[in-house]
């Protein structure tokens, strides 16, 4: 479901994410662990389409997240540590937003909501 191969990231001079490797497969759970500044919440930026790396590649469900970025994006499910949203919205709040957002409505949004 999701292959990670090389992947790195580069702020200037400063490597934040330095050539990583690692599956997923489907009905897998994947947690980071490590201190702050270890590049995890880069890693998922990457992994999720909202930042391109600086080489390196991830595929998920078999779609490159550079070349094919908004079908790989289709077919994950991001929640940053800080939404962008307003503090006191929920969790169901925001997934609730971000498919009104998306064009989803009524029966169907409730579905895809529920899904997530």
């Amino acid at each position: 479901m999701i292959e990670v191969r090389e992947l790195t990231k580069r702020f200037g001079p400063k490597l934040a994410v330095d050539h990583i490797y690692f599956s997923v497969g489907q009905g897998e759970v994947l947690g980071f662990l490590g201190p702050n500044a270890a590049g995890k919440s880069t890693t998922m930026r990457m992994i999720t389409g909202y930042l391109p790396p600086t080489s390196g590649t991830a595929l998920v469900g078999g779609y490159d997240i550079t070349g094919e970025s908004m079908e790989a994006r289709r077919r994950i499910g991001y929640l940053p540590e800080n939404a962008p949203a307003y503090p006191d919205m929920t969790v169901n709040g925001f997934l609730d937003f971000i498919a009104e957002i998306r064009g989803f409505s009524g029966r169907h949004k409730r579905v895809r909501v529920n899904e997530t």
